[in-house]
């Protein structure tokens, strides 16, 4: 899922002894044995690093206290955008809204901040999107040579990385989501593919691009999916590597040479904004998610503009919440009509979940006609591996809980998985039997999270809306060691490469780190 360049993983395994004294023994295996051609040890290549996992495989000391001017290498406008950065050979990529119809993709020495190049493009009208989003919402993949580059209405894009020239481009179907959230997936990489998976209200799919030539190797059809925002994780069980997508009601196992689906565990709830992790054959998940029908009434017949609060919905009523974007006819050809069981024109009832949920997953379909869309919550874990249906024998555990976010995906290392959610509400569980090691607390000041916790130098960081960076000691008691304030609201996951920390806040990219840069 990396970019990570063949030469450098055997230097890494000559390494690995001194490595395995480190707190993350098996997370630093993974990252070779998952990725044994294309890693380099300090790159950042994709959403949440290597594999996923937020864990960064350097040794360089990290940062501990630092502020909007304190320990700040140097920092760049880099536009409006909550897609995080990367880091690949040196460089650091970052994409940013640089007027109301443009869109930047922007190169920068990772050691110095020199701006090496910038590429803009039109990106024509846009759909209105909820205002934690951003339009420039997915973060960049990129290897040594190329940087693989997503936008809602340009499809992905493939520039050089030294010099930010064309490669090549794939359009694809521009997303269509009713409930505004927009955009918000990125590419990853596997090997010799760029894998994307989207997931919205019209056509979902999940795609594997040749990185090289852009050619189209596989592509599955998710008709079975609702919305989802989770990202494609390899799994690697006696061998043989999986690429593992959580979404509406399942987990899937895939091919990575066909696309063809190996297996599903039917352990998921309606949709997942949270991306899994995968460790020693493992996939451990946190998800929160309320059913269909509900979300339905609360946000549309409930809404004071388009709604009128009678229980049940027309197309005129989803038209008006949706605004000035004219939904697609397809969309009600998908939804409404196959819902509206006897042809009156309104969904209401049962019909609500026949609408919004594909006939062969009905996920988390609990219509209630009153009260709210209370969400379920859960922590839970599924051993990789295995053909078909896999629920019975694959599921190691599952518990609800009260503490999971809907969009900050879980830190796994050491045996314990570690949540935080809104407010900053912490807690941990081990990952053998996913139960609680400790009780909910607060970390930091508090705010809203939607970034997810990175590590590095046994070091956690997590940042907030507020612009707060707590640092938190990878412990079993989780020692709190600083709280920073950068200035500026972050949604993007900061990245970790080379002993520095980079943190894309709404409109800039800052570069931290711990010792200053050599004479």
């Amino acid at each position: 899922m990396n970019k990570m360049r063949r030469s450098g993983c055997f230097s890494v395994r000559r390494g690995m002894q001194t490595l395995l004294k480190s707190c993350i023994p098996t997370a630093i295996f993974l990252a070779c044995s998952i990725f044994p051609v294309f890693v380099q040890a300090e790159d950042w290549p994709q959403f949440r690093g290597p594999n996923c996992t937020g864990i960064s495989t350097g040794t360089k000391p990290l940062p501990v206290k630092f502020s909007a001017t304190e320990n700040i290498r140097w920092s760049a406008k880099v536009g409006g955008g909550v897609g995080g950065s990367v880091i690949a050979a040196g460089r650091v990529f970052v994409s940013g809204m640089t007027a109301d119809e443009t869109v930047s993709l922007f190169a920068f020495d990772a050691a110095t901040g020199k701006k090496l190049w910038q590429r803009d493009w039109a990106t024509g009208s846009l759909a209105e999107v909820h205002a934690t989003n951003s339009q420039a919402s997915a973060t960049p993949a990129a290897d040594a040579d190329r940087v693989y580059f997503y936008f809602s209405t340009l499809g992905l894009l493939t520039v050089e990385a030294g010099t930010g020239k064309d490669v090549w481009q794939r359009k694809l179907p521009t997303p269509f989501f009713v409930f505004k959230w927009g955009p918000g997936m990125s590419p990853v990489l596997y090997r010799d593919l760029v894998l994307f998976c989207q997931d919205d209200d019209l056509n979902p799919a999940f795609y594997a691009f040749d990185k090289a030539t852009g050619k189209l190797r596989w592509k599955d059809e998710r008709l079975d999916m609702a919305v989802n925002y989770s990202h494609p994780v390899v799994c690697t069980v006696g061998g043989r590597d999986e690429i593992v997508v959580a979404g509406t009601g399942m987990l899937t196992g895939y091919d990575p040479e066909s696309g063809k689906r190996r297996w599903s565990a039917k352990v998921m709830l309606r949709n997942i904004k949270t991306t899994p992790v995968s460790l020693d054959g493992v996939i451990y998940i946190s998800v929160q998610s309320g059913a269909i029908a509900n979300q339905w009434l609360a946000s549309v017949d409930r809404d004071e503009k388009s709604g009128n609060n009678d229980n049940k919905l027309d197309k005129a009523e989803i038209q008006r919440f949706v605004g000035k974007q004219t939904i697609p006819e397809a969309f009600f050809q998908k939804t409404f009509d196959r819902g509206d069981l006897n042809k009156d024109g309104f969904l209401e009832g049962r019909e609500l979940d026949v609408a919004f949920l594909h006939p062969d997953n009905f996920a988390g379909a609990d219509f209630r006609t009153t009260g709210d869309a209370a969400a379920e919550q859960f922590i839970l874990a599924v051993r990789g591996g295995g053909q078909g249906d896999v629920t019975q024998t694959h599921l190691l555990w599952k518990h609800k809980t009260k503490n999971t976010d809907h969009i900050v995906s879980p830190f796994v290392s050491d045996g314990r998985m570690f949540l935080v959610k809104e407010g900053g509400i912490s807690t941990v569980f081990n990952t053998k039997l996913g139960e609680p090691v400790r009780g909910p607390k607060r970390i930091g000041s508090g705010g809203g999270y939607f970034a997810s916790p990175v590590f590095g130098d046994g070091k956690i960081y997590l940042a907030s809306e507020n612009g707060n960076v707590v640092v938190l000691k990878n412990t079993a008691d989780y020692e709190e060691l600083a709280v920073n304030d950068v200035g500026e609201s972050i949604i993007a996951t900061p990245a970790i490469a080379d002993g520095r920390l980079f943190i894309r806040t709404r409109t800039q990219l800052l570069c931290i780190a711990a010792e200053a840069p050599a004479k």
